[in-house]
C-alpha cells in the first residue's frame, strides 16, 4: 500500500523550503528591527481557550480539530496563534513589570475547511503581538512592520486596507442595527447561513455572495456609530500610516473574521494574487487577555498566511539563492576540500560530487543541481593558483585567482551572498 499527505496538507520538497528558509529568515530579520521576540507555543491547547474567540465564528463553530485525550480532557490542535500566545503571556506573567510586551511567532495552524489553494488544513502563519499599550503608534507599528515584511520579501503592490469596529458598545448598537436592515435580505437564504449572521452579524458585510452584497449595499456604516475615542484613535492611525507613506485604503466593510477585535482592523492585499488578493489581517483585541483571565491590557497584532506569501512571491519569479558547484579534477583531495571550505566560510553556497566521478559526469550534475556557476579545479588550476568559474546557462569561462575567489563569485553572480 502506498501512502499519501493527508487531504488538506503538503509536503514541503526541496527546491520549495529554499523559498520558506527565506520568507521566515526576512520575518525574523524585520521582527529584529522593532525589538519582537520569538515565542513558541504546543501545537494543542485546551479547547476552552479558542471558544474564548467567540463561539459564533466559524473557526470555533465547526473547522476546529477537537478531540478528547486520554485524560477525557478536550483538546485541539490550535487554529490560529494569537490565543496561545496570549496564553503564554499570562501563565508566565511576561508583562508583570508593566512594560509593553513584543512578540513574534512562526506556527502550524489547523483548520478543518475545504482546501483551496493557498489555504490548507494544515497551513502556517507568521504573526506578532504588542502587549500593554492602547497607543494608536503601537497600531501603526504593527501595520508598518507587516508591510515592510511584504516588501522585504519583493511581494509587489501591498496595500493595507483599513477600518474601525469600535469598542463593545458601539459594536453592540451596530449588530442591532445591521441585523434589522439585513433580515428581509437574508430571509431567503439557506437556514444555516441565515443561523451564521444571526451569531455573528458583522460577517454580512464581508460576505463573499454577490446576490446578498447588492441587497445590503444600503446598510449602515459603523463608522456612523463609533465612539468619540475611537474616531480619535482611527484618524491618528491613517494619519500616522501616511506620514509613513504606507500604501492604506479606507474600507468601511472590513471587520474581520474573529469576535475578539476591537477599534483597528485591517488586512493586507496584493494586486500579485488576482480577485483573492488577501495576504494577511489583523487589528486590535483590547480585551482578549482580561476574557482569558488577565488583568485589562490592550493589544494588536497581525496573522501572516505563509502559503499566500509564497504564492505572491512564487508569482514574481523567485529564483532560488545562486549557487556555485565544485567541479573536482584533481587527485589532491585535501587541497580541493580546502578551497571548498574556504568558500561557504565565506558564506557562498556551493554543493559538489562526494564520488568524484569523471568531469563529464560531474558537469551533468552541475547542471541538474540549478547551480548558477560551475567552479572547475584541477592540477593546472592548483599550480597556477587560479581557478575556472563557468557559467552554467550561457557557457561563459572566467578566471579567478584562489585568493579573490570569493569576491569574483559574488560579482559575477550578483547578488551580495555574504
Amino acid at each position: 500500500m502506498r501512502f499519501q499527505a493527508p487531504r488538506g496538507t503538503e509536503d514541503v520538497l526541496p527546491g520549495e523550503s529554499m523559498r520558506w528558509v527565506r520568507l521566515e529568515d526576512t520575518f525574523r530579520q524585520i521582527c529584529a528591527l522593532y525589538n519582537y521576540q520569538e515565542i513558541r507555543t504546543p501545537t494543542f491547547e485546551d479547547t476552552a481557550l479558542f471558544v474564548r474567540l467567540g463561539e459564533s465564528t466559524d473557526i470555533v463553530h465547526k473547522e476546529m480539530y477537537t478531540f478528547l485525550d486520554r485524560g477525557q480532557r478536550s483538546i485541539s490542535l490550535k487554529p490560529e496563534g494569537t490565543a496561545p500566545a496570549v496564553r503564554a503571556y499570562l501563565e508566565h506573567s511576561l508583562g508583570s513589570t508593566g512594560q509593553v510586551t513584543k512578540l513574534f511567532y512562526i506556527t502550524p495552524i489547523f483548520r478543518y475547511d475545504r482546501p483551496q489553494k493557498g489555504r490548507y488544513r494544515e497551513s502556517h502563519q507568521t504573526g506578532v503581538e504588542l502587549f500593554g499599550t492602547a497607543s494608536p503608534d503601537a497600531d501603526v507599528e504593527v501595520i508598518d512592520l507587516t508591510a515592510r515584511f511584504y516588501g522585504e520579501l519583493g511581494i509587489p503592490q501591498v496595500r493595507v486596507k483599513l477600518n474601525s469596529i469600535g469598542g463593545k458598545d458601539c459594536r453592540a448598537r451596530y449588530r442591532e442595527a445591521l441585523l434589522d436592515f439585513a433580515r428581509p435580505a437574508l430571509a431567503d437564504m439557506p437556514a444555516e447561513f441565515r443561523e451564521r449572521c444571526e451569531r455573528s452579524p458583522l460577517r454580512i458585510l464581508d460576505s463573499k455572495d454577490e446576490e446578498l452584497r447588492k441587497r445590503i449595499e444600503g446598510a449602515p456604516q459603523i463608522s456612523d456609530f463609533l465612539e468619540e475615542d475611537s474616531r480619535a484613535h482611527f484618524e491618528q492611525v491613517c494619519e500616522r500610516l501616511r506620514a509613513l507613506n504606507v500604501d492604506i485604503e479606507l474600507e468601511r466593510r472590513l471587520v474581520r473574521g474573529l469576535d475578539y477585535y476591537t477599534r483597528t482592523v485591517f488586512e493586507v492585499h496584493s494586486k500579485s494574487l488576482g480577485a483573492q488578493s488577501q495576504l494577511c489581517g489583523g487589528g486590535r483585541y483590547d480585551n482578549l487577555v482580561e476574557e482569558c483571565g488577565g488583568p485589562p491590557t490592550p493589544a494588536v497584532g497581525v496573522a501572516m498566511g505563509v502559503e499566500r506569501a509564497l504564492i505572491a512571491l512564487n508569482a514574481q519569479g523567485f529564483q532560488e539563492p545562486p549557487m556555485v558547484f565544485a567541479v573536482c579534477l584533481t587527485d589532491r583531495l585535501d587541497d580541493f576540500a580546502r578551497i571548498v571550505k574556504s568558500l561557504r566560510d565565506a558564506n557562498i553556497s556551493l554543493d559538489t560530487d562526494p564520488d568524484r566521478r569523471s568531469a563529464k559526469s560531474q558537469f551533468r550534475q552541475a547542471d541538474r543541481s540549478g547551480a548558477s556557476l560551475a567552479l572547475a579545479i584541477g592540477d593546472q588550476e592548483l599550480a597556477s593558483g587560479s581557478a575556472t568559474l563557468k557559467h552554467l546557462r550561457g557557457g561563459e569561462e572566467i578566471s579567478a585567482s584562489f585568493d579573490d575567489l570569493a569576491a569574483t563569485i559574488r560579482r559575477v553572480i550578483g547578488v551580495e551572498t555574504a
